[in-house]
């Protein structure tokens, strides 16, 4: 994954929350806080974000799926920022971490997913891990994301062109991979050794520009999510 943030460097930061007073307690928060953190902007109105994102360059965009009309609205609003803007890591922020939404969350776009819940500490750890260009997830939502993964049905990963991006043993890894299967099982499942997995592995990664197993989970499950069916 491309780093967006040097070390050193001040986050850039777009926050984006339907409840008005939250995101204007959320900026003076983060405008407060002694974290490396710069507040460029701000909506409560889903036409406005896009509109503030485009206005104010941003390494990171946290938005809200608390929306008048649900958590749809806020999805959608992730999946246009992420097609819009490539190069914004997104947090998408969620009243709980229930199993759906943070699935959703992810195939949206979202670099991370984060529950209100949590401390206003561990958001910016939040925001200073995605804004290094990491993923953030917890344990829970690993295994969330996993279970989405292995439910899934099976299908080849295509570049932008329509062509496979992997062959069909690359395929068959990211299968096995998705069932949660060690490189020891793999090895022992397709007769390799463990070495040459690692080798699969490691070419599969740098096709899809994935860097572990998480991200890797995470690319083909928002491809599932680009292309259904």
């Amino acid at each position: 994954m491309k780093t967006i943030s040097k070390s050193g460097e001040r986050i850039r930061v777009f926050v984006a929350d339907a409840n008005a007073m939250a995101c204007q307690l959320m900026v003076r928060a983060l405008e407060q806080s002694r974290e490396p953190i710069e507040v460029v902007g701000s909506a409560s109105d889903p036409v406005e974000i896009l509109k503030g994102l485009s206005e104010n360059p941003s390494d990171v965009a946290i938005i809200s799926t608390d929306f008048k009309n649900g958590p749809i609205t806020g999805l959608v609003v992730v999946k246009q920022a992420r097609a819009s803007f490539p190069h914004t890591r997104i947090i998408v922020l969620t009243d709980s971490p229930e199993r759906a939404l943070v699935v959703e969350g992810f195939r949206a776009g979202a670099d991370g997913v984060f529950s209100r819940a949590e401390t206003f500490e561990m958001l910016c750890k939040c925001i200073r891990a995605v804004g290094g260009g990491q993923i953030w997830a917890n344990l829970c939502q690993q295994r969330f994301i996993i279970e989405a993964l292995a439910m899934g049905q099976p299908q080849p990963i295509k570049g932008a062109n329509g062509a496979n991006l992997l062959t069909k043993r690359e395929g068959e890894l990211v299968r096995l991979v998705a069932e949660g299967l060690t490189n020891r099982d793999i090895s022992r499942q397709l007769g390799l050794t463990e070495h040459t997995v690692r080798n699969y592995l490691f070419r599969i990664f740098n096709k899809l520009g994935t860097s572990n197993r998480l991200e890797l989970a995470l690319y083909v499950i928002k491809q599932r999510g680009a292309h259904p069916g």
